[in-house]
């Protein structure tokens, strides 16, 4: 009986135990790594940059970076869910609930749009106000 109590929990518990699991590991296993530096031979090893020999060298590219791969990703999602917000629109076909979750759907959809590109805005302004000085 405790058995069956304990295997219920186990089975109820499994995904998050299972996404806990791998956001801790993930991490490690792709971060750690030591590179031993043959110029020195007293080194241990040193931080080496995660992102690649190629990867941006400082907080203001990888900021660039990140935000370059998000608009990437982010526009073409604001135009489909834009498309879905349409198809909702037409499938509630006069109904006032469901035309209610389409403006809603539409304006959440919106306000993403703007805070995905007042992102970009933003940290263009700071990096030519940065860059003037």
């Amino acid at each position: 009986m405790i058995y069956n109590k304990e295997m219920r929990i186990l089975k109820k518990n499994l995904p998050k135990i299972v996404l806990a699991t791998f956001l801790v590991l993930t991490p490690i296993l792709s971060f750690a790594q030591i590179t031993i530096v043959p110029s020195d031979p007293g080194a241990q090893g040193r931080i080496v940059n995660p992102l690649g020999p190629t990867g941006p060298a400082s907080i203001q590219e990888f900021i660039k970076t990140l935000l370059t791969g998000v608009l990437k990703i982010g526009i073409p999602i604001v135009a489909l869910a834009i498309i879905y917000c349409g198809f909702l629109f037409v499938a509630a076909r006069g109904n006032s609930e469901k035309l209610t979750k389409a403006k809603g759907a539409l304006l959440y959809t919106l306000i993403g749009a703007a805070i995905l590109l007042g992102s970009w805005a933003i940290a263009n302004l700071i990096s030519s106000t940065v860059l003037a000085l």
